[in-house]
């Protein structure tokens, strides 16, 4: 990974790097109301208490692309969180049956036991590590500015001073950019980014680095290139109540294995052309 070399931008490059679930890969997601209906939470959950009902409930959008999605034509879920999801069950020795939420009512799902375990992209914060536990993360990302592949001037986010940056005003990579000294053009998404960047109507986009993967995977653009990465990293996690310590662990193990044997690799190559669970 790249050392980010503007010291600044440390607190603003971490809190963009906070985001939990923010399809398209611009606009980041709350929590959401917080809580079951009746206002209490369910007590954890066991590794035998799952191993005894024999199946795994976990939480997800299914709309989420490329992470929780239905496959065009067969409608099928799939996706990049949802194999890493079945993988653990399998794993577990336990089915896995998945429950499709809005983002907006995900943790509230978790404390009322509709579901056991959140796979959606979760970022590991400070915040949410006092109200929920989390799994040993299996997605790890950077923020990455970008920019065409000829542009040999922008190497670092230093060099953004001065600068022209497609962002969306209401993510977080707007203040990274703006805090980098880049003057910014408004945008929707990535995908308006990335055609004035090629139209050489702006120098650069930052965003988050699996946006990137995930456009390249399925667009192979050679014109343009990652720039600069962040040194800090979002980490996301399988997320579940407070006491549920048997089965973290017993998932932890689990995650080990995958990893000691290639399948983590392999799904996350499948979905971004490079591991990006370590």
């Amino acid at each position: 990974m790249t050392t980010r070399l503007l010291s600044t931008l440390a607190v603003s490059a971490a809190a963009a790097l906070t985001l939990a679930s923010c399809g398209g890969g611009d606009d980041a997601q709350s929590d959401g109301a917080a809580g079951a209906s009746d206002g209490e939470t369910a007590s954890g959950l066991s590794l035998e208490e799952v191993q005894e009902a024999g199946v795994l409930t976990v939480g997800t959008e299914g709309t989420y692309r490329p992470f929780s999605y239905h496959e065009d034509g067969s409608g099928e879920l799939t996706g990049f969180d949802v194999e890493i999801a079945s993988a653990v069950g399998e794993e577990l020795g336990v089915d896995v049956e998945f429950e499709e939420t809005q983002w907006d009512a995900m943790f509230a799902g978790l404390e009322s036991a509709r579901f056991d375990v959140i796979a959606n992209q979760v970022s590991i914060t400070d915040e949410r590590e006092e109200s929920y536990q989390f799994s040993e993360p299996y997605t790890v990302s950077n923020g990455v500015a970008v920019t065409l592949e000829e542009n040999e001037d922008i190497t670092s986010f230093e060099d953004l001073d001065g600068a022209t940056t497609a962002q969306s005003l209401t993510s977080n990579w707007y203040e990274l950019a703006t805090e980098s000294g880049a003057d910014v053009e408004a945008v929707e998404g990535w995908a308006q980014s990335v055609t004035l960047l090629e139209q050489g109507r702006v120098d650069a986009t930052i965003n988050d680095k699996l946006t990137y993967l995930d456009y390249q995977a399925t667009e192979n653009n050679e014109n343009i290139k990652i720039a600069a990465e962040t040194e800090d990293q979002s980490l996301s996690a399988l997320t579940f109540r407070q006491g549920s310590d048997s089965l973290v662990e017993a998932v932890d193990e689990a995650m080990a294995t995958l990893a000691e044997d290639g399948t983590l690799t392999e799904i996350s190559e499948k979905y971004f052309g490079e591991d990006v669970t370590q």
